[in-house]
């Protein structure tokens, strides 16, 4: 996880799926309810496009960018909302421009950017390649509800490997989020690769092999979970301690307030 040119590449793979997901929707289909309460296909496009934007101005501007962040300290649980809003208001169209145009450019000022370049964000500060995985994760967890909300069904591909990366290493943000102490020891994962991603069985791991904490299943029910995509549940993950199993239930690879995550099949 060293090379921004390797993740910024995935993430522009990423971002053309989730693009061919709504470039030829009809109005309807832009208006249709996700798993997301309240948020539309729209509003999963506008939030990538207004979260594209906000990296955009970190990466240019950081003294603009601390002053929008002070916004969202001021309205935790508005300020995303009415970013998605905003964008949904558009039409399709103009939205999907908006979009493109930039991702586009944040692709390019990252990949622009020297080598040890830190940007801020609304958690800790990142350097270009975390904050590339960052937008490959949101990218793909907003794609996955723009697919539930479509009836698709995607294939699962060897870029969980980012987003299984990044879920370890938000960890700690995801107790300090929730005004917890972070557990002192590092945590181990051993999560196999999704069918037709690797050989079959291929184990991708992560953290200190001594871990005392473990967490061992499935590559895709980690990400959909770090994600707040499933709820703990539904998954088949393994928590090997009572620490690695309290992180599964709070865990969240994104920055912001703590998620309320998803409700277990059959209480929806």
């Amino acid at each position: 996880m060293s090379d921004p040119a390797a993740v910024l590449d995935d993430l522009r793979v990423e971002s053309e799926e989730v693009d061919a997901l709504v470039s030829d929707l009809t109005a309807e289909q832009w208006a249709a309810p996700t798993p997301a309460p309240r948020w539309t296909v729209a509003h999963q496009i506008a939030h990538l496009a207004w979260t594209d934007a906000a990296a955009l101005l970190a990466a240019t501007d950081p003294e603009a960018f601390a002053a929008e962040a002070r916004k969202a300290l001021d309205a935790p649980d508005r300020f995303v909302d009415d970013g998605a809003e905003e964008g949904a208001a558009l039409p399709p169209a103009e939205l999907l421009a908006r979009w493109r145009e930039g991702r586009e450019e944040l692709h390019r000022v990252l990949r622009e950017a020297p080598p040890g370049t830190r940007f801020p964000w609304y958690g800790p500060a990142m350097s270009a390649v975390s904050l590339a995985t960052a937008r490959l994760m949101e990218t793909w967890a907003h794609g996955q509800d723009v697919a539930d909300a479509l009836g698709v069904v995607r294939r699962p591909t060897a870029r969980l490997r980012h987003i299984a990366w990044i879920g370890l290493r938000a960890r700690d943000y995801a107790y300090l989020v929730r005004g917890l102490t972070p557990p002192a020891e590092p945590f181990h994962l051993e999560l196999t690769a999704p069918e037709g991603v690797s050989d079959a069985g291929e184990v991708w791991s992560y953290g200190p092999e001594d871990a005392p904490q473990l967490v061992t299943g499935p590559a895709l029910d980690f990400c959909l979970l770090v994600t707040q995509r499933v709820h703990r549940a539904d998954t088949s993950l393994v928590a090997h301690g009572a620490d690695a199993e309290e992180w599964l239930g709070i865990a969240q690879a994104f920055a912001g307030p703590a998620g309320q995550g998803r409700a277990p099949k059959g209480t929806r």
